[in-house]
């Protein structure tokens, strides 16, 4: 698969667009003040506890307190508590020595709220999800740090290998590796892209992570809660980190800056593949140039087309989303079971790019056209069970449900990706009303006679093509013919098709346009 990542740096933000196979698969929007955002780390105050929901509410300096359940605490919450009162009342000019730092008993899974977080400390959280339309974020105790290979766990010594990596020998070597070069008090995960790495380049992962965490423990001396302490490493940072493989084959970014800290960081986690990064400075905006603008707006919005013709309706609830499937005029035979199937087949393979590009999230409900036969309705599920595959967040699929609805679950990370694609009309201005086109020939003459009165000549109306032949309609009979008799002098008519109906505008003999 051919893999394209096109940056849109501006003044508001960057914008990441994700081609696969010169198709929009994901769309990131990074906001020049992003904050909140999944994996920053900061310093909050617990202000509230719930006995009743066994969570707490956190004062991390959003406009809404965020939410920390039981189940989110760390096994390590003493351990993370006193780490956090030890970082910000550390005085010593390096900070105190990590390796050293004595790790609480673990808390137990079935504990209360009230009995980690009695007193309403100041704790260390990492952010799971962003806040979502009335709610704040989501808070984490269980600390994480990604890299390009592995992925640490603070306080504890636990070495886990990928699942994904299925080669029992390779999975041994990795942990071998791991637990020879580990610091103390670390664990680490080895993730997916570690399979064939060798010793050195999981070293340098490891020792840049370690660092991130020293990094944290001085941010947090004197902290005040709230307060950020580290942000996760930028959306196209984190996107290449996660996404880079040999399928990827070029980036192409638009800023001088990013281009440089892309190029960088490539060379430094891949550097066979710096060249795939360019710089695009072509006078014509970049998503333009990619075809990514059109590809968005008509992916986005209530309906999706497909290429057969049929075509996708979705709606979105408070509580899940609702896809319907409907055939349109798409008939490839007589067969109406196999109809189905194919229009059903291709409606998977949009909804799972669907899925991906808005970011939905939660329960979502699929309305595929009906099908009677068992074997079509298991090739639907494997179907899209293929199709959701390459999805990095977390989802389930259900089979095909006695009424014909397919159930899926998708982890919702963030808010969705909302973008309208609907403009206002030119000529009603979104009432849904234009004035009368009978008072319109009166209007075009009021304005022509003030220009006259005012020395102008040599003059052209434009207006749309229908105008114009209502104007110039009958020759001598003609609208533009009256005119001429009326003021002495010719007015040339031109047509001009992006004009909607009641447009008209008047231009001197030099073609510039005359402001009424």
């Amino acid at each position: 698969m051919n893999k394209e990542l096109i940056i849109n740096a501006a003044p508001q933000g960057v914008e990441i667009a994700l081609l696969e196979d010169k198709k929009l698969v994901e769309l990131h929007h990074e906001k020049a003040d992003a904050s909140f955002a999944v994996g920053d780390l900061y310093l909050g105050k617990v202000k509230k506890l719930i006995p009743g929901l066994n969570a707490a509410f956190v004062d991390v300096g959003f406009e809404k307190d965020a939410f920390l359940h039981y189940t989110d605490l760390s096994p390590y919450a003493r351990s993370l508590l006193k780490f956090t009162q030890l970082a910000i009342n550390d005085n010593s000019p390096q900070g105190f020595n990590f390796a050293n730092f004595q790790v609480e008993p673990e808390i137990i899974k079935t504990g209360k709220i009230n009995e980690v977080l009695s007193g309403k400390p100041n704790i260390l959280v990492q952010i799971l999800k962003e806040p979502i339309a009335a709610k704040g974020p989501r808070l984490s105790c269980e600390i994480s740090l990604p890299g390009r290979f592995v992925v640490i766990t603070p306080f504890n010594d636990i070495v886990a290998v990928s699942r994904k990596i299925h080669s029992a020998e390779e999975r041994k070597r990795l942990q071998k590796i791991v637990e020879a070069i580990k610091p103390k008090n670390f664990g680490v995960i080895v993730r997916t892209a570690a399979e064939g790495k060798n010793t050195a380049e999981l070293h340098e992962d490891l020792a840049e992570l370690v660092e991130t965490w020293e990094t944290i423990q001085r941010n947090l001396k004197g902290a005040v809660a709230p307060a950020k302490i580290l942000s996760e490493q930028t959306k196209t940072t984190s996107i290449l980190r996660d996404l880079l493989n040999e399928d990827f084959n070029r980036v192409v970014v638009n800023d001088r800056n990013i281009y440089n800290d892309t190029r960088n960081y490539i060379q430094r986690i891949a550097p066979e593949k710096a060249e795939i990064v360019s710089y695009y400075n072509n006078g014509l905006p970049i998503f333009d140039q990619y075809g990514i603008t059109k590809q968005v707006k008509a992916a986005f919005g209530k309906t999706v087309n497909l290429p057969s013709g049929a075509y996708l309706i979705i709606e979105h609830t408070e509580a899940l989303h609702v896809i319907d499937v409907n055939s349109g005029y798409k008939s490839v035979g007589n067969n109406q079971e196999q109809n189905a199937l194919e229009t059903n087949l291709e409606a998977a393979a949009e909804i799972s790019r669907q899925l991906r590009l808005r970011d939905l999230g939660g329960i979502i409900v699929v309305d595929f056209i009906d099908m009677k036969l068992p074997d079509n309705k298991r090739k639907l599920l494997e179907a899209m069970e293929e199709c959701m595959r390459p999805d990095r967040a977390k989802h389930a699929v259900l089979p095909i449900s006695k009424f014909g609805l397919m159930q899926i679950t998708r982890q919702r990370m963030k808010p969705e990706v909302n973008i309208n694609t609907q403009e206002v009309c030119p000529s009603c201005a979104g009432t849904g009303k234009i004035s009368s086109t009978l008072l319109l020939e009166d209007e075009i003459e009021k304005n022509l006679s003030y220009l006259i009165t005012h020395q102008h000549k040599d003059l052209t109306l434009v207006v749309h093509p229908i105008m114009h032949a209502y104007l110039t309609k009958g020759l001598f009979k003609s609208r533009q013919w009256k005119w001429r008799w009326k003021y002495g002098q010719k007015v040339k008519i031109r047509e001009n098709t992006n004009y909607h109906l009641t447009e008209f505008h008047f231009f001197d003999k030099h073609d510039d346009e005359i402001k009424l």
